[in-house]
């Protein structure tokens, strides 16, 4: 089976693009926009439309092959590659990507996406965005070359021990409506929830972290008096952007007593807290989650931290597993690139004994969550992230549903 045709069309993605530099500057929402000046590098505004380029690999039996170049909310910031816009990378997938596929015979998914992702363009690497569309497109055509699912693709050729792909738990995400989309969990009886965005220290968090302390008092409440099983009992995962590290000034001892604050008002649930610090660079964020990981087990405090900010590349999310830097480890799917290295990095940090959650970005689309679900359900992840979007719904819809059929398509 051979690749005939590729065709790239402008597509849209399920939220936006935002500058995450301003945004913890102190950039205000005026309803869904964000006042003031960008501060990174392409960003006209603080927001702008999530924009997406669709690739169609046509292939010789007359089946067509999927796949989304999709980039992650905040592009340019911690350490990832630039924004990805369709009108300035459709002109540079035509003259550089389209030769390269044309022709191509479809052998296995690791061996042509392992091939792409080296593929460079004067020395340089491929945009993160663009390696990623182009592997769900090729998971896609070898998925229709066997005649099985893109799931038993990955568990054929990743992680063969893997007997039975079944569901694994969902993790939604609230935007800042981090209430009314509390209940469509709850609903929902999703099983880790609500991300909350707390992405503001002074307006979000807290100068003290009081603020997050409220919520997830409100939160736990409502969890108890809304759900409509009492055997419901969800993992509560709040993203803090580094902000705890900010309000703290990164001081390990101050963290701790804050942790266990935290795990004293989330009690009887389970707490996650995603991105506590970010210090600048890879090393120190290392470094201080490390330190911030090992005193909160001296401590006895079961809070688990999960990293996030400078933990985009593979190489990353081995850096972070081999330090034992956190509990959990969000697999940003776009920012690793080809789907392989996504089915590599879950399968390294299940080897090492840390969590692997395979994330991604509110700001991806139909497509290219489909295929991620179909990696996190092969190399057998242990959370999925609901995407894209924040309405909660319609991520959740898009997910779960998939994931269900892969399973009992798989299944058959």
């Amino acid at each position: 089976m051979k690749i005939i045709d590729v065709l790239l069309t402008k597509s849209y993605t399920g939220f936006y693009f935002d500058d995450q530099k301003a945004i913890k500057k102190g950039a205000t929402l005026d309803g869904i926009l964000y006042v003031g000046e960008p501060l990174t590098p392409s960003f006209e505004k603080i927001r702008v439309p999530g924009e997406a380029i669709s690739i169609q690999l046509v292939l010789d039996d007359g089946s067509v092959a999927l796949g989304d170049c999709a980039a992650v909310q905040y592009s340019g910031a911690g350490g990832r590659d630039p924004l990805f816009l369709a009108d300035r990378y459709i002109p540079f997938m035509e003259t550089y990507i389209k030769p390269y596929l044309l022709g191509k015979e479809i052998t296995t998914f690791k061996e042509m996406a392992s091939d792409f992702d080296a593929f460079k363009i004067n020395g340089e690497r491929l945009h993160t965005a663009i390696r990623y569309g182009v592997s769900q497109a090729l998971l896609s055509a070898v998925a229709h070359k066997e005649k099985i699912t893109m799931a038993e693709v990955i568990r054929n050729e990743y992680n063969p021990e893997l007997k039975t792909i079944t569901s694994i738990p969902v993790f939604a995400q609230s935007g800042d409506d981090r209430y009314n989309n509390v209940d469509k969990m709850i609903l929902k009886e999703i099983e880790s929830l609500p991300h909350a965005l707390i992405n503001n220290v002074e307006e979000k968090l807290g100068l003290q972290g009081e603020k997050l302390i409220a919520y997830i008092k409100w939160l736990k409440n409502r969890i108890v008096t809304q759900r409509i099983n009492d055997d419901y009992h969800p993992i509560i995962h709040i993203d803090v952007y580094g902000t705890i590290g900010i309000a703290f000034d990164l001081d390990i001892n101050k963290m701790a007593a804050y942790f266990r604050e935290l795990e004293t008002t989330t009690h009887p649930f389970k707490l996650r807290i995603e991105g506590p610090v970010d210090a600048g660079s890879r090393k120190e964020t290392m470094e201080i989650m490390k330190t911030l990981r090992e005193k909160l087990r001296e401590d006895g405090t079961q809070v688990e931290i999960v990293a996030d900010e400078w933990c985009n590349t593979l190489d990353d999310v081995k850096y972070f597993a081999d330090h034992q830097a956190a509990d959990v480890i969000q697999i940003k799917t776009p920012d690793l690139g080809g789907l392989h290295n996504v089915a590599e990095a879950i399968l390294y940090c299940k080897e090492k004994g840390i969590g692997a959650y395979c994330g991604g970005t509110c700001n991806e689309t139909n497509i290219s969550t489909m295929s991620s679900v179909h990696v996190a359900l092969g190399a057998g992840a242990d959370v999925c992230l609901a995407k894209p979007g924040m309405d909660v719904d319609s991520g959740y819809m898009i997910t779960k549903n998939e994931m269900e059929r892969a399973v009992i398509l798989a299944k058959r």
